[in-house]
């Protein structure tokens, strides 16, 4: 089935101060970055690598701050420099995370624990730096993403499985805590969306399989799953907290 047309902007985050982590590159931090900067935000992104980011900062004509969310010191300073440039954090959008496949009964300590420790304790690091700043501002959003892997079994994935499942009840978690004083936290969960860094670590043969799962027939765009992202962030879901918002077609 053929993609739709790309949406444009409707001024959905006009002026609002967004982060986006791990948006250097073309997936979907990337995509978010673009989509929030077309809907009018001031947008600043962030990644562990410095080449890859500065090229995507000058692509998009924004400010870049490098970050590795495995480090506290690293993940305080982009909240720092995000305040100390705009005066406040508006949204926060927490794209990091990383994957791998390994059977369990194969998986090393080292293996598991890299992956919990960007995609799960670094969405914690992530969550806890920009509430201290919205709630000090008494206003803010924040948006995770997560996965399907999260709830649906496939091969291999045990520990990004694992670290999704401990986003969404990260999620759930602290947007119950954060509303009282006036914050909201979301995740999205795409199933699979399509973008060359997944192409080149995936098998064609595993592509196939899971386009072929989806009702549309093919994998999501980006931007599709960005355009989620974007109302998640925006006045329009006002009334959403601690939500896990699955962006699939997949059928039984």
């Amino acid at each position: 089935m053929t993609v739709p047309p790309y949406v444009p902007g409707h001024g959905l985050l006009q002026d609002k101060v967004v982060v986006v982590t791990a948006a250097a590159g073309t997936g979907i931090g990337y995509s978010t970055a673009l989509k929030a900067q077309e809907e009018g935000a001031i947008v600043i992104v962030s990644d562990w690598h410095e080449r890859r980011l500065g090229e995507t900062a000058e692509k998009l004509g924004v400010q870049g701050i490098v970050c590795d969310v495995t480090q506290q010191a690293q993940v305080d300073n982009l909240i720092e420099q995000a305040v100390a440039a705009h005066g406040r954090l508006d949204v926060m959008v927490n794209n990091a995370g990383l994957g791998g496949t390994a059977d369990l009964v194969e998986m090393t300590d080292e293996q598991w624990l890299r992956v919990l420790d960007v995609t799960l304790n670094g969405t914690f690091r992530c969550t806890r730096a920009a509430l201290q700043q919205m709630k000090s501002q008494g206003h803010g959003v924040i948006v995770n993403n997560s996965s399907v892997i999260a709830w649906r079994a496939q091969e291999g994935q045990a520990h990004y499985a694992a670290a999704k499942a401990g986003v969404n009840a990260l999620t759930r978690t602290a947007g119950f805590e954060a509303a009282k004083f006036g914050v909201r936290v979301n995740a999205v969960s795409p199933s699979i969306a399509m973008h060359p860094f997944l192409a080149k670590v995936t098998s064609d043969e595993l592509l196939a399989e899971l386009s072929a799962k989806e009702a549309f027939g093919r994998p999501a765009e980006p931007w599709e799953i960005a355009n989620v992202i974007v109302f998640l962030a925006s006045d329009y879901s006002s009334y959403m907290t601690g939500e896990i918002v699955s962006v699939s077609s997949q059928h039984p």
